[in-house]
């Protein structure tokens, strides 16, 4: 329990902060506490707030990866790698169920669904000096090799390394003999280990600082302590696995209408819309850049009842390294409370089988080139970046490219909800090649 005393004053020493100091301590919670690494708001509150996240959230010792000589070891030490993790998994940090209402709002089964693949992964960089960072999105299903080769298996989906590690460390450890629940968090930490590093080599050798790990639940709600939040879409979708069911342009969604939107890879409705699982990815860069938006907007850090949501799902939901240390990061990530990153999905070449998983081909040459370029390194062998092909040596089928929509028409501004404009022409997208800027609110697929 935090000390009275102590707290008062930290808030004494809150409120004496330049707003430069403020602005970047609030960047430090938004970044955990909403999973986005981009925010920032307005208004001071209370430095207990920042100790009690540091000292009760979810941390797991990891050995992060230094990078390889020639890729990532050299870079200027002011400059951070941190690793977004998104599983699948319907439990929280300890294993346990989510409360009943999140199970019925996301619409993706109960505890008994899912597992421990790590659906989302996003390396930030955060260049020195302040400079624009990268969001470099790594599709699910690329075929990789999984660091450890957990549970005996080389090769395979990327996102299945931290499951496979993580089953195969906890079978050994209660075998073993030892309590379950504490095999069942050094299972987790061996997880992590083996998606991280997976994820590094996967890259050319980059070097990660840090790691950020969430699940559904936080997501959700990060989502309801902060709503409604606008999106945008090209055209009108639904989709009866996800839950969407949205009409084209301009829009305000609650948390619910939140998780459909960044799930939804396929269209059920009439529309003709062909959706993949890469038009899922920009979803969820979209969002993280309309989330952003909105929490820089006035107020959204003044209201206790949010502060201590935030807080709480982050200390429930959300998991870091040892090392993670908010209010230096904070220090770090105050460029991008402007909205100043771009957002970038790795390439692939093609589609195939293998093991009986439909999985994506991918020419590593090509990726370790296009990472470095996007970080401004130069590894050793790589191949200049190209244009990412429509098939390959090899593949079962090419990559469908969703069908462009017409951009939506513009409509007077109507109840929250529904559409009200179009989104500025220069930020509308509908391939998910194309880099995504942030700064103001997307329209996408």
């Amino acid at each position: 329990m935090t000390d009275p005393n102590s707290s008062r004053a930290a808030v004494s020493h809150a409120a004496g902060l330049t707003p430069r100091k403020r602005l970047r301590r609030q960047i430090a919670l938004a970044v955990v506490s909403t999973l986005v690494l981009l925010t920032a708001g307005t208004g001071a509150f209370a430095l207990y707030v920042y100790q009690d996240l540091n000292n009760n959230i979810h941390r797991s010792p990891i050995s992060m990866p230094s990078g390889k000589p020639d890729f990532g070891t050299d870079q200027n030490t002011d400059e951070t790698n941190i690793l977004i993790m998104g599983l699948d998994s319907r439990v929280d940090q300890n294993g346990k169920p989510f409360p009943e209402e999140i199970y019925n709002a996301i619409h993706a089964g109960d505890q008994g669904d899912g597992g421990y693949n790590a659906n989302v992964m996003m390396l930030i960089h955060i260049p020195a000096g302040g400079g624009r960072a990268q969001g470099i999105s790594i599709p699910r299903d690329d075929y990789a090799e999984l660091a450890g080769h957990p549970n005996g298996v080389k090769m395979s989906k990327i996102k299945e390394a931290y499951g496979l590690a993580l089953d195969e460390k906890l079978r050994e450890l209660v075998r073993g003999g030892m309590n379950r629940d504490e095999a069942y968090q050094e299972a987790r930490t061996a997880g992590r280990q083996a998606q991280i590093n997976t994820v590094s080599n996967f890259l050319g050798g980059v070097r990660i600082d840090h790691f950020v790990e969430i699940t559904m639940a936080a997501f959700y709600q990060v989502a309801q302590a902060v709503a409604p939040i606008q999106v945008c879409l090209n055209q009108a979708t639904e989709d009866k696995y996800s839950g969407a069911n949205f009409p084209a342009g301009m829009q305000e969604i609650d948390a619910q209408q939140a998780m459909s939107f960044v799930r939804q890879r396929r269209d059920t409705g009439k529309s003709g819309l062909e959706l993949t699982d890469f038009d899922r990815t920009r979803r969820q860069q979209a969002f993280m850049v309309s989330l952003a938006y909105k929490l820089k907007q006035a107020g959204t850090f003044t209201n206790p009842a949010t502060i201590t949501s935030l807080v709480g799902t982050a200390k429930q939901y959300i998991a870091v390294d040892d090392g993670f240390e908010f209010l230096s990061f904070a220090q770090q990530a105050s460029s991008l409370a402007g909205g100043n990153i771009t957002f970038t999905t790795l390439p692939i070449t093609g589609y195939a089988k293998r093991d009986g998983k439909d999985v994506n081909l991918v020419d590593l040459d090509q990726i370790h080139a296009t990472v470095a370029q996007l970080l401004g390194t130069t590894p050793s062998g790589s191949a200049t970046p190209e244009t990412p092909a429509t098939g390959g040596a090899g593949t079962a089928e090419t990559p469908k490219t969703p069908e462009t929509p017409q951009a939506p028409a513009s409509e007077a501004p109507a109840t929250p909800g529904a559409p009200s404009s179009e989104a500025p022409a220069d930020n509308t997208y509908h391939d998910w090649k194309e880099p995504l800027q942030a700064g103001s609110i997307p329209c996408v697929n």
